[in-house]
């Protein structure tokens, strides 16, 4: 054989080694971005069942709260408006400013409640505020997987050399769900008695 057709081999042959090499660290990458993808929808779902399941108790707390202080309506209209807009939110930024006016509306429908040791002493109350607490923990453990999810697939979106083809693959960082006040959600709402 002659040593120029040898070169030739080996110089293909090498390139073909790049390619394939190169063609697998994109298939795996693809992939890695589709389960981090797959992960982060998975996580917002979760949020949003134990947003619905919030959003079934409030009716419930209102009903029993109404009992007590019918006068009240400003207090109902708010926590039923903000109910509202929190089921109907789609995206992590519209969830987060609806998150912050359902716990600001929450703390003042117990704050009227406070006012009413009858209802303070109701099995059902206090039954449907344990069941409300108990759901905020579990809204906060799943925005907690949920912001993990988004901060493991943001920085495999922007990490060199991932960074060159992530959105020409369709992989855009995605939102943080983040509560625009913060003290809204430092602690669960909750009545003393």
């Amino acid at each position: 054989m002659d040593s120029a057709l040898v070169g030739i081999l080996i110089a293909v042959g090498v390139v073909v080694l790049l390619l394939v090499i190169i063609g697998i660290y994109l298939w795996a990458t693809y992939n890695s971005f589709v389960k981090l993808n797959v992960r982060v929808d998975e996580a917002w779902s979760d949020i949003t069942v134990q947003l619905k399941r919030r959003g079934d108790l409030i009716p419930n707390i209102i009903s029993s709260v109404k009992g007590y202080a019918t006068h009240e309506s400003g207090v109902f209209e708010s926590v039923t408006k903000a109910r509202a807009e929190t089921l109907s939110a789609s995206t992590p930024a519209e969830a987060s400013a609806a998150e912050g006016h359902l716990q600001q509306s929450l703390k003042s429908i117990f704050a009227v409640a406070e006012a009413y040791p009858q209802l303070q002493a109701s099995q059902n109350f206090l039954q449907l505020q344990s069941e409300l607490v108990d759901t905020e923990d579990k809204i906060q453990g799943a925005r907690r997987f949920y912001n993990g999810g988004v901060r493991e697939f943001n920085t495999k979106t922007t990490v060199f050399p991932n960074t060159l083809f992530a959105k020409r693959l369709g992989f855009t960082g995605r939102d943080f769900f983040e509560v625009s006040e913060p003290s809204a959600i430092a602690e669960p709402p909750r009545v003393q008695f």
